[in-house]
């Protein structure tokens, strides 16, 4: 019991730590070979960055693990939504651009509704077992492009806008190692996202086993809080320094990156198993996805307020209370 937390626990940080060197070291070889820092930005780091939770949901479709695989999604969605957009305004008020308000916000709403329509096969078409095929991947991974081809139209703007990721004069630098160094990074960063990824799956499905938990409810609230951790600092930390403007279109392509391409990568690789109690976490990511426009235009306009910030961290706490209720 004791050494499963510890695993649990230390999975995390070998996640984390794991995507650091991985990005660290491709991108010091993609600029070695020439490509501009905001074009590593665009790709290279912000893959890297969503690479705890693809690994997570990999590894637990793998393992067989299904309600973990998409339950650690919508929970990391959550975290994203509320907690993390709640906590940093709450520390320093948040301007919204134009076209998050009307271009990533409703991106946003269309994956959920998207992933709602593909994992009920029941539903839809009557079939007996729900979830998502390797040609559901596919569809999803073509969502994906199509929003990483809006993406790449704002990498003109000061900051980029792209799930995880910032990128402005001020951090725009990527590092140069010689390539044994960059390989090294590479090969510690593939090795700690391995072994971080199975100690957590596999501690996840224990846990919930010795406290009669049902994995989906440990990935929707320890493991999506876990992978979450590292924009939660991230984003609180900019808003200390007065850098919070930069948190909501961030966060809201988050969520697209992690229903389009981790979900529609992890059903590709390996198809997915729905349990339709999920449909319900579902109907409140979508509500609460559309709550965020009247929030940002309550009070001052395009600005989510400390007093909004208030109300999207007491909505994360009130849907724990709920999702421990149920079990």
């Amino acid at each position: 019991m004791v050494l499963t937390i510890i695993l649990f626990v230390l999975g995390f940080a070998l996640l984390i730590k794991g995507a650091d060197f991985l990005v660290e070291g491709s991108s010091s070889i993609a600029k070695k070979f020439g490509l501009s820092s905001i074009m590593i930005g665009l790709t290279i780091v912000a893959f890297g960055t969503s690479l705890p939770e693809l690994i997570v949901s990999v590894l637990a479709s793998l393992e067989g693990s299904s309600d973990i695989a998409i339950s650690n999604i919508i929970g990391s969605n959550f975290s994203n939504t509320l907690l993390i957009l709640g906590a940093t305004a709450l520390v320093s008020p948040l301007l919204v651009k134009k076209h998050t308000i009307y271009k990533e916000i409703p991106f946003a709403l269309l994956a959920v509704v998207a992933v709602f329509i593909l994992v009920n096969d029941f539903l839809i078409e009557g079939s007996i077992i729900n979830g998502l095929s390797r040609i559901d991947g596919l569809v999803l991974i073509l969502f994906f492009l199509i929003f990483l081809y809006y993406s790449f139209g704002l990498r003109k703007e000061k900051e980029v806008k792209l799930p995880n990721l910032r990128l402005s004069n001020k951090d725009a630098d990527i590092k140069e190692y010689n390539h044994l160094r960059s390989i090294t990074y590479i090969i510690l960063g593939v090795i700690a996202l391995y072994f971080g990824g199975r100690w957590i799956v596999s501690g996840a499905v224990e846990i919930a086993g010795i406290f009669n938990l049902s994995e989906a409810f440990v990935g929707l609230t320890i493991i999506a809080i876990g992978t979450s951790l590292p924009e939660l600092v991230t984003s609180v930390v900019a808003a200390r320094k007065g850098e919070a403007d930069m948190a909501v279109g961030n966060i809201i392509g988050s969520n697209v990156f992690n229903l389009f391409w981790i979900l529609g990568l992890s059903a590709t690789i390996h198809p997915i198993y729905y349990n339709d109690s999920l449909n319900l976490d579902l109907f409140i990511l979508a509500a609460v996805t559309i709550i965020l426009i009247p929030l940002i235009y309550a009070g001052k306009k395009n600005i989510l307020t400390r007093r909004e910030g208030f109300v999207l961290l007491s909505l994360y706490i009130i849907y724990i209370i709920f999702i421990s209720l149920r079990g």
